[in-house]
């Protein structure tokens, strides 16, 4: 018996919502195959890795704040792929986002009232639309590669970063390390509760997903941007504009992200230093993916990632294992995601193996011509 995929005559609507949830299961068993060759107890690590980041109301509060900026990236991130335009220096926008926004917050003092944060967030999108544009221009304009251009752009944005830290903006009174001096109080975003670090960018990361969901599947630009990415000659026979797509993903996206950088200065961190690049534009991508690129998918998959972050963190710390173990995991899922959505279109099947033909029926003895009879035997006297 062997197994064998038997394509489907429509994909599987089942499966379709099933695979992630086999995906899961299966980086489950591989994540305790992989604590068991580190030297960890599986359970032990298992437990460290997807209950400890649960477990009570301030581990909640922690991934929430997690899940906020990598549910926004994901977002713009979600409708460039729709628009098969790949976008991937989320990272840098989100950068870029943070220094516009970390700029307007250091404006603050002490008399300054709370109307300086939405200056703020829309800076933060200014500074994140500013970065994928230069993307947009360079693909619209010369053709470029999008995927190297805005990736390339990921490692100037940290770069100018750590010059402002550095140099510029540097906190004089910070005992020489790199970072600006600390934001006002009135730039903090409002606590969700108290004792937790999780704050009111929930409400707007929410809030962005129900905007993304009613733009896609409920407006005719939606649609039109759906349509490019799956049928680009479709697209253009019925009018649609392609560089009108490419700019409105990009710089939607890129307002995505630097509004997540924006509410990550303001919000965790408290100011900026070399260490705002945490790699959320790279995990969101892994959201958006996991998340069927559907903005209600993608607030599942976020709490999901944000729950692997924080349990590589836990890890770290009671089990001795390195951090990386979180990129590990979100690895593994991405993988097996990628292998379970085979169920979609095929469904696995057990067949017998073929017999083996018999030895005479390989080979033949060679047929006689009936249009040519075969040539007389000799005989005797025959010379």
């Amino acid at each position: 018996m062997r197994l064998t995929l038997e394509a489907r005559p429509q994909p599987s609507r089942l499966w379709a919502y099933l695979s992630p949830f086999l995906a899961l299961a299966l980086t489950m068993l591989l994540g305790a195959a992989l604590f068991a060759l580190s030297g960890k107890s599986p359970l032990q690590g298992l437990y460290a890795f997807f209950w400890e980041p649960i477990k009570n109301a301030y581990a909640w509060g922690e991934i929430v704040l997690k899940a906020t900026p990598l549910l926004l990236i994901a977002l713009g991130l979600g409708l460039c792929f729709r628009s098969n335009v790949w976008n991937i220096g989320a990272e840098g926008q989100f950068v870029l986002g943070a220094i516009a926004g970390g700029w307007v917050a250091l404006q603050a003092g002490p008399n300054t009232g709370g109307w300086i944060v939405p200056l703020i967030l829309l800076a933060g999108c200014a500074g994140g639309m500013l970065w994928a544009g230069i993307v947009a221009l360079l693909r619209d304009r010369f053709n470029t590669n999008e995927i190297l251009v805005s990736l390339m752009l990921v490692y100037v944005a940290v770069q100018l970063l750590n010059y402002l830290v550095y140099g510029p903006w540097k906190d004089p009174a910070g005992y020489n390390f790199p970072r600006t001096p600390s934001f006002e109080a009135v730039t903090q975003l409002p606590r969700l509760m108290a004792g937790s670090r999780a704050n009111a960018g929930l409400w707007i990361a929410l809030l962005a997903g129900l905007l993304m969901w009613l733009f896609l599947f409920r407006t005719k630009a939606g649609f039109a941007q759906q349509v490019g990415g799956l049928a680009p000659a479709a697209a253009h026979y019925a009018g649609f504009s392609a560089r009108r797509a490419l700019w409105t993903a990009l710089l939607t996206s890129g307002a995505l992200a630097g509004l997540a950088g924006a509410l990550e200065a303001i919000g965790p961190v408290g100011q900026l230093n070399p260490h705002i690049p945490v790699g959320y534009g790279f995990t969101a991508i892994i959201v958006a993916f996991v998340g069927r690129l559907h903005p209600f998918g993608m607030v599942f998959s976020a709490v999901l990632l944000s729950m692997f972050v924080i349990g590589g963190e836990v890890s770290q710390s009671q089990l001795g294992l390195p951090k990386s173990l979180s990129s590990m995991f979100q690895g593994l899922l991405l993988f097996c995601l990628l292998a379970c959505d085979t169920l979609i279109n095929y469904r696995v099947r057990l067949k017998p193996r073929p017999l083996a033909a018999p030895a005479q029926a390989l080979n033949p003895a060679p047929a006689v011509s009936a249009a040519q009879p075969p040539a007389p035997s000799p005989t005797k006297g025959t010379p």
